[in-house]
């Protein structure tokens, strides 16, 4: 089984779904450093507050701060049995540093998948979230529907949209990953353990192919 694992993809691909699956079914940690970031915002840590600042404007966090947490978090306990990596590494530098990491660690990253969606379904699935004010949840225009029109259903809270789910920052977000992030995946062909998989497939079924991959089969 592959224990050491990076999820790839362009904004608004399907990787926080996939990610849910993943830990759930194979028990791995699940570092997301758009988790991270967003719990230092809110607790308007130092860091959290260097992030927002980027983040709101539809640019990716300096590679400085980011190898930092990740580093971090890679270090502890739980990720010693594996790991899946998510919304990290972005850009060759940070892979050059998660390999750096990997090396002092005596690991390997064992698979990275890429889930490849078109444009336009992305512009249609990011542009569509809405997240509840109070407590969180998660919602779509679509696909995930509150009962009641700008409420809650869980806390009866106002659902949102995130600054960084506009169309303008989307736009952003997606010429940052093909001018930046992309160049990771000839980084990883090279190295022989990029594995590409079909994003717009339903959630399910997309599932079944990653979990193929994860049991080597």
């Amino acid at each position: 089984m592959k224990t050491n694992i990076i999820l790839m993809g362009p904004p608004g691909a399907g990787k926080g779904t996939q990610a849910k699956l993943i830990i759930a079914a194979y028990k791995l940690p699940h570092i997301s450093t758009g988790d991270m970031f967003r719990e230092a915002m809110k607790n308007e840590t130092p860091l959290g507050l260097k992030a927002k600042s980027y983040i709101d404007q539809g640019h990716l966090v300096p590679d400085d701060v980011t190898i930092g947490i990740v580093e971090e978090r890679l270090n502890q306990d739980d990720c010693k049995g594996g790991f899946l990596l998510d919304g990290f590494p972005r850009t060759i530098p940070q892979a050059e540093a998660l390999d750096k990491m990997m090396e002092k660690m005596h690991r390997s990253i064992d698979l990275v998948i890429d889930v490849e969606t078109p444009k336009e379904e992305l512009i249609r699935r990011i542009s569509g979230r809405r997240v509840c004010k109070a407590c969180g949840a998660p919602y779509h225009v679509d696909t995930m529907k509150p009962k009641v029109d700008g409420v809650c259903d869980i806390c009866g809270g106002e659902l949102i949209q995130r600054k960084d789910d506009n169309v303008s920052a989307l736009t952003t977000r997606l010429e940052h990953y093909e001018h930046e992030t992309k160049p990771l995946l000839d980084y990883y062909a090279n190295k022989g353990n990029l594995v590409t998989v079909d994003g717009s497939k339903e959630k399910d079924d997309l599932f079944l192919d990653v979990s193929s991959l994860i049991r080597g089969e």
